[in-house]
């Protein structure tokens, strides 16, 4: 009597644990079938010919094209490859047992004969054997001659690599030569006995740099001045405005303080004493600075009202009407110091005063009407600024 013996479904499954050939071709895993492994292998061994796992999947489509010649009866042969990842570890192994729960989806493996690149057979032998068996392991260990001429060869190119790759040839190359040139210096120089301190200097300043990441630093304000695009110009008039009426600020309350500081025939050494003189201090400090002081904010208001202008801001016109007002309350504090410095004018300086205030108000008034007629005139002219809201909208 004949007996039927039950088909047999042989895998030869091809493992990439650490995920080259996802990363260096445009290929996703699992591969299954004869003619998608092989393009996958021959793209893999285009984009990096020394990459073992090409080599890999070339002997796993050998070894799947000699059980095909065999021809055993019952057998159903099946070819697959499957990848993990670059980070390896858990990541890796999680990607390649759901990689391989497909593939046993599809093609339902009796056995399986495992082809890996020889390095990863420890992580990825359970993950197989959990699932199904595993008949052989084939291990792919790429082979290097020993010959003088492949030694001359691999030494050649890292030589090369020394010399031409910037990130080596600094280290390797530019910190000796420097050291050469120092020497040569120092021997010339009469100066052999201080060698080893230039050496050192050389040494730890190179150290010092790497250390705190001043050679970064530098590169990177150099790119940024190369990459540097200057603002618009009313960005640029605003900002040299604002520096200028700092600078005239700053040297108006110099000035002042000098000033006041000069009026004192001694320096007093009682608190009562400063509190007598106050009055007169700051009104001499008032007088020397105020121009100045005055100056250095319209000019930085006179700025930003010319960046508004070219924006077509409505601030524009609430900036002149400041600028008006803060220019003439340079004469109302002139009037207010002379005060300070002597009160003996009494009323003449009062009246003065008032007189200054007064037009400062009426000039304050007339600016305000002159903006407005501007704006009831020449609104279209201006953007109109949309309203900050935090308010949310509820769809």
């Amino acid at each position: 009597m004949e007996t039927h013996g039950k088909e047999e479904k042989l895998l030869v499954l091809c493992v990439d644990r650490d995920g080259d050939i996802g990363d260096k071709t445009e290929e996703k895993t699992p591969i299954l079938g004869r003619k998608k492994n092989l393009d996958a292998a021959v793209s893999l061994a285009l984009k990096d010919p020394e990459e073992p796992d090409a080599n890999a999947m070339f002997e796993a489509i050998r070894i799947f094209d000699q059980l095909k010649k065999q021809n055993q009866p019952k057998e159903v042969l099946q070819i697959a490859t499957i990848s993990g990842s670059q980070r390896l570890g858990v990541e890796a192994d999680r990607k390649l047992v759901r990689e391989l729960n497909d593939v046993l989806e599809n093609f339902q493996a009796n056995n399986v004969i495992l082809v890996t690149d020889g390095y990863s057979d420890e992580a990825v032998l359970p993950l197989v054997e959990s699932r199904v068996p595993v008949t052989s392991i084939r291990r792919i260990v790429m082979k290097h001659s020993d010959s003088i001429e492949e030694t001359a060869a691999v030494l050649g190119k890292y030589l090369r690599m020394l010399a031409e790759n910037p990130r080596y040839s600094r280290l390797a190359l530019g910190i000796p030569g420097l050291l050469l040139i120092i020497l040569a210096i120092m021997f010339l120089g009469g100066w052999e006995y201080q060698i080893g301190i230039a050496f050192l200097i050389v040494l730890g300043a190179y150290l010092l740099v790497k250390g705190f990441g001043f050679d970064k630093v530098t590169m990177q304000f150099i790119k940024w001045l190369q990459e540097y695009e200057p603002p618009s110009l009313p960005v640029q008039i605003a900002g040299f405005a604002f520096i200028a009426g700092v600078i005239a600020t700053s040297i108006g309350i110099f000035l002042g303080a000098n000033g006041a500081l000069s009026s004192l025939e001694t320096i007093p050494t009682v608190l009562e004493e400063w509190i007598s003189l106050l009055p007169m201090l700051t009104g001499q400090f008032i007088k020397q600075s105020i121009y100045l002081i005055v100056f250095g904010v319209c000019a930085a208001l006179s700025g930003r009202a010319i960046k508004w202008y070219f924006e077509r801001d409505i601030r524009l016109l609430r900036t002149l009407v400041a600028i008006v007002v803060i220019a003439w309350s340079s004469q109302i504090f002139w009037e207010a110091s002379s005060i300070l410095i002597d009160p003996t004018i009494g009323l003449i300086g009062g009246g003065e005063l008032v007189f200054a205030i007064f037009i400062g108000i009426l000039f304050a008034i007339a600016t305000s009407l002159v903006a407005l007629v501007i704006n009831l005139r020449y609104g279209s002219f201006f953007k109109r600024r949309k309203k900050r809201t935090e308010e949310f909208e509820q769809s």
